[in-house]
């Protein structure tokens, strides 16, 4: 469920209008909804209601500030992946011990960022980690709370480019190696073993693979505990994925997914830590754009937008699906023809859709693209000298800029020609 509907045949954001957006920032624009990012983040905790758990959003789905300070302010903890997430997530009011920072790549810096600023566990993915974070926390006094992130081998069958958790994948600790590993973490000086992490993938519409992760998790669990290994939480990732095409199957709810998280481990007595992300924000964002050009081609007519892959990346890049509808309804029974939808970038892939049946559409029409409040802005770039779009957080009848557009000047201010050109 969302908050953007038709109303007197024109497409809203909560009680917003999207032509009065569109021409107060011009398009393209991104617009998020506040009424589904909250809907959305209390499914989680209905979801694991009467289990010790935290609700940490994996920021990297969408890390505006007032995002970030929306969800913090309704007790969400956040699922860092870099430096500059952490100090996001602390900008935007979100303490510490609420702050779970995983990846595979951290930098002896941002392991001293996390220490010295607060963390509540750092999610630790290899061996040369282990050590080199134990050598950053020892030479400040301090250890640093740990969870050893496994990789169990699970097919979550899903996007080849977006699996983690098969033994191909550069994520994670292989889980038969775990207990050998678990004892030399106990014997660092620099380290506190607190839990075990698991994620296995994105955009995952089966909870079978969860279920089979979980139970080898809760497996480790128990014998990590027998061996005396001071195992207090479980963070069990994200990944339950959003019906991006919305005459499909529905993917699980979070309720169902609670479900398997307490058949499987909730005898345990443990702490669960889940980093939802997509779900949360996914459906609570569209993206605007305008008709530049309908041009007609030799066998296929293309819809041309001021829209780009710079914009929303995730066509061009995983082939993925966004439902293209117009802003202002169209009459009921109107014909419609295919189209290719494409940008303006000097690239053929910059196509958000092929042979799309979309009803009639005029130079300067306004057409959403739905679900795309996640890996939608935070993956966009400035290719082809394109400024960033701005984005919009909507209230009710309230609308904010939450990000503007930047001008030529403020693009061309950051590179800098060299006094000897």
């Amino acid at each position: 469920m969302d908050h953007f509907l038709y109303r007197d045949g024109i497409l809203h954001a909560e009680d917003v209008p999207l032509p009065e957006i569109a021409a107060e920032v011009g398009t393209p624009f991104y617009v998020y909804s506040a009424a589904t990012l909250t809907r959305h983040y209390r499914l989680f905790e209905e979801a694991l209601r009467g289990l010790p758990h935290l609700v940490c959003y994996a920021m990297k789905a969408n890390s505006n500030l007032a995002v970030l300070k929306l969800l913090g302010d309704l007790g969400a903890g956040m699922d860092v992946v870099s430096g500059g997430e952490y100090a996001r997530a602390r900008a935007a009011g979100v303490p510490g011990e609420r702050i779970v920072f995983s990846g595979v790549g951290k930098t002896r810096e941002e392991m001293r960022l996390a220490l010295e600023c607060g963390i509540r566990q750092i999610n630790v993915e290899s061996e040369p980690e282990l050590l080199a974070l134990s050598g950053v926390a020892a030479s400040m006094g301090l250890r640093a709370p740990v969870a050893l992130r496994v990789n169990p081998d699970v097919d979550a069958k899903t996007h080849a480019k977006i699996a983690t958790g098969k033994a191909e994948n550069k994520f994670g600790i292989p889980i038969a190696r775990a207990p050998a590993i678990y004892a030399e973490a106990a014997a660092l000086p620099g380290i506190e073993v607190v839990g075990i992490d698991v994620h296995i993938g994105s955009q995952l519409t089966d909870l079978a693979p969860f279920e089979a992760a979980y139970r080898k998790v809760a497996d480790l669990a128990q014998a990590l505990l027998a061996a005396g290994h001071p195992i207090r939480r479980l963070d069990l990732g994200g990944g339950l994925g959003i019906p991006y095409v919305r005459d499909n199957a529905a993917p699980p709810l979070p309720l169902e997914w609670g479900e398997v998280i307490r058949r499987t481990v909730g005898h345990l007595g443990l702490e669960v830590e889940i980093e939802p992300g997509r779900l949360i924000a996914g459906n609570a964002g569209l993206l605007v754009a305008s008709v530049i050009w309908l041009k007609r081609g030799e066998g296929r007519d293309f819809l041309i937008l001021d829209a780009a892959m710079n914009d929303l990346v995730r066509p061009a890049m995983y082939d993925a699906w966004h439902d293209i509808v117009p802003v202002i309804e169209p009459a009921p029974g109107a014909e419609r023809a295919p189209f290719d939808v494409v940008g303006p970038v000097c690239e053929t892939g910059d196509t958000f859709a092929r042979g799309r049946l979309l009803p009639p559409l005029a130079e300067g029409a306004l057409v959403a693209f739905r679900s795309a409040g996640a890996y939608g802005a935070v993956m966009a770039s400035e290719y082809n000298s394109r400024p960033l779009v701005p984005e919009v957080l909507v209230r009710g009848h309230d609308m904010a800029v939450i990000r503007r557009r930047p001008t030529f000047d403020e693009m061309l201010n950051r590179d800098t020609i060299p006094e000897w050109l």
